[in-house]
């Protein structure tokens, strides 16, 4: 039986500044995913283990809120 996909969620409240991975991208764990800006710091989003991303649920330049959904991903 396959995995449900793991979602992955903003730590912080902050802009989406670049997305660095593309659905179905194999990316290894701690590999940035996306990156977040927020008060001119930037902030990695990453793999929390080595899989694929399935999802990106965001856009470059969109808000996100503390804890909002921004990709989904399996081992």
């Amino acid at each position: 039986m396959a995995e449900s996909p793991i979602t992955i969620r903003a730590e912080i409240g902050a802009s989406v500044w670049k997305i660095l991975a593309t659905p179905g991208a194999a990316v290894g764990e701690e590999e940035p995913i996306l990156i977040l800006e927020s008060m001119k710091m930037e902030i990695p989003v990453v793999a929390p283990h080595d899989g694929v991303v399935v999802e990106i649920l965001v856009a470059e330049g969109q808000q996100v809120e503390e804890g909002q959904a921004v990709a989904t991903f399996r081992r």
